[in-house]
């Protein structure tokens, strides 16, 4: 029974541990994380195991004291400055409501089906001792953008709704000029950052196929386009077909065209 205690204490560090139980011919139950000829699999519901913030560089990215790099999931926030790009509207904002957020407090992780980003980084959802939700606090006070990657949809409702209200209540970058909706008609090259999250708008001309993608196309110089692989999360797309829509998102260059890549339905929005 020792050792069993000994796995309960030491089973938040290891959230996927499996654990055995099996009984000797004398009668005496026996616990362990190794597999037994005569175990059986016993289901634990584990901890948390909770860890401090050492580093925060940005509204959605920070480092632990155990080293690891975490990037916010399902959220964006403004860039602050760094390398040889300015400050975004509202970036140092971000930044200092998480310094002020996660000072003296310990945070636990939540991590969804893709656990790390190209570059390395952890991606997780915060959750303070206090149970308050990171991600989600800093959508429902304006500071951050939903940003969804399928296939990591966790908490995704509550982060829609939580944006809903904030633009609603116009609160940080929802009030700021910066971040108005730019008519796709009047988008031109000066306007053109492609580091810089972008709210468009505009009508939806033409709705064109290809293998790998969907193009939502605005205009000549202009177009939205979702991955094939991700339509099963839209409605019909066809129902976008001559609508004036908000479009989310970063901005690139594809097949000569100015573009942005929609990887889930929360980037689009109706104009009413």
């Amino acid at each position: 029974m020792t050792f069993f205690l000994i796995l309960l204490l030491w089973l938040p560090l290891s959230l996927n541990a499996a654990i055995f139980q099996w009984q000797d011919n004398n009668g005496n139950r026996h616990f362990s994380d190794k597999f037994h000829p005569d175990a059986v699999l016993i289901e634990l519901k584990p901890g948390y195991g909770f860890t401090s913030v050492k580093i925060v560089y940005d509204g959605d990215t920070v480092l632990l004291t155990d080293g690891r790099k975490i990037r916010l999931l399902g959220i964006n926030t403004p860039e602050v400055r760094h390398r040889n790009q300015p400050a975004d509207a509202g970036g140092e904002e971000a930044k200092q409501w998480l310094i002020n957020k996660l000072k003296n407090t310990k945070i636990r992780l939540e991590m969804s089906a893709e656990k790390t980003d190209k570059y390395g980084r952890t991606l997780a959802h915060l959750f303070t001792e206090k149970k308050d939700h990171i991600n989600l606090q800093l959508v429902e006070v304006g500071l951050a953008s939903v940003t969804i990657y399928p296939t990591s949809l966790l908490y995704v409702n509550e982060l829609v709704a939580a944006e809903t209200r904030a633009q609603q209540a116009k609160l940080g970058i929802w009030g700021r000029k910066e971040y108005a909706p730019i008519a796709v008609a009047r988008f031109s090259e000066t306007d053109y950052s492609a580091h810089q999250w972008r709210r468009l708008s505009g009508k939806v001309t033409k709705i064109r196929d290809t293998k790998k993608f969907v193009y939502l196309e605005f205009s000549n110089q202009f177009d939205a386009r979702i991955e094939r692989l991700h339509l099963a999360l839209f409605p019909d797309v066809n129902s976008y077909r001559d609508k004036t829509i908000e479009i989310r998102g970063w901005i690139n260059n594809n097949k000569g065209k100015k573009s942005m890549l929609i990887r889930h339905p929360s980037a689009i929005k109706l104009n009413q």
